[in-house]
């Protein structure tokens, strides 16, 4: 299984770097950042310092969308870092929620995103793509080029779409049942298409946070720190929740009933331990999404999702244990799962 870090871009940018080569350190091989130019400092700007200073690590947003910037140049900020660095970028992508929310529009239809995924894809590899009737591609790009495209889901036409077309599926939580139930989805979508489900890479991505023992204090601080994730997938099932229903049969029960509590949100605190509008999100909704404990807890799940199919497990690390993660992974975790 690979491992990836996730960051906020927050300043100072050094800091994001800094953390980053301490991944790759420790064994990680993505390095991952929310892509919300409101919130947060500019990502792309960021990966060129991250790629400069590191030696393999593969680089991305979780996610970007199509809404923010013109295709052809989020295809040309890829290719150019590719070209600079080596094949280490990934685009991951989804329909924007942070970063459309906070600029006052709506989140990109999956339509949208299907056609910007192949836009992006075909000029970050060097090849034609049609921009509506005017068809381009990047002269300076170099023969071997590739710029996988990983797709963020949660709903039955999403998922059904990343098994289709995307080169990834990013699924933002750590729950066994659930993971299991998406990424059927998704393979089901794959061979229906003629492709091979092992083609498309499957990236869990969710907080963890290691602890000494598993006492209740310990754990209790844990999901504290870890309770906003909850309150993020929340405004994701809340979508799903209004355009399918609470009990439709095309959403499990298992991600909507907990949102039920949920009053409102305010992505001034999107991301953040201590996030006053995640209180509504129970214990057992941590503990099913994320990773806390002891390293042995952390493996035992992380085994769990192997067994899935998950190929990587990406780390969010907004605590306040940022560099405690990242060493007891590279020196408990890994060594122990990847044995």
């Amino acid at each position: 299984m690979d491992f990836g870090l996730v960051l906020q871009t927050d300043p100072p940018a050094s800091r994001v770097v800094e953390l980053m080569k301490r991944a790759e350190g420790s064994g990680f091989t993505y390095g991952w950042t929310f892509d919300s130019c409101v919130l947060w400092q500019e990502p792309f700007v960021i990966y060129s310092r991250i790629l400069a200073e590191t030696d393999t690590l593969t680089v991305g947003p979780m996610v970007t969308n199509p809404g923010t910037r013109t295709w052809e140049v989020t295809a040309s900020t890829f290719a150019t870092l590719n070209d600079m660095y080596g094949n280490r970028t990934v685009c991951g992508i989804g329909r924007g929620d942070s970063a459309m929310r906070v600029a006052g529009r709506k989140p990109n239809t999956l339509a949208r995103i299907s056609e910007a995924m192949k836009v992006i894809r075909a000029l970050g590899r060097g090849d034609e793509a049609d921009l509506g009737g005017t068809v381009i591609r990047f002269p300076w790009v170099r023969d071997g080029a590739e710029l996988p495209v990983w797709m963020a889901a949660y709903g039955p036409k999403a998922l059904k779409m990343t098994g289709e077309e995307a080169d990834g599926f990013i699924l933002q939580l750590a729950d066994p049942f659930l993971t299991e139930w998406m990424v059927k989805a998704v393979r089901d979508a794959a061979v229906a298409a003629g492709r091979d489900p092992s083609d498309v890479r499957i990236c869990v991505a969710a907080p963890a946070y290691v602890t000494e023992d598993d006492s209740p204090e310990a754990l209790a601080h844990a999901r504290e720190q870890c309770r906003w994730f909850g309150g993020m997938v929340g405004n994701h099932v809340a979508d799903l929740v209004a355009k399918y229903g609470a009990h439709s049969g095309m959403v499990p029960d298992e991600l909507t009933e907990y949102i039920k509590a949920r009053e409102g949100y305010d992505y001034a605190h999107h991301g953040r331990s201590g996030n006053p509008d995640t209180a509504f999100v129970p214990d057992e909704i941590v503990d099913r999404f994320c990773l806390i404990g002891p390293a042995a807890a952390h493996v035992e799940k992380l085994r769990r999702l192997r067994a899935l199919g998950v190929d990587q497990f990406a780390v969010y690390a907004m605590h306040d244990a940022k560099e405690e993660v990242i060493d007891a992974y590279g020196r408990d975790v890994m060594p122990a799962l990847n044995a």
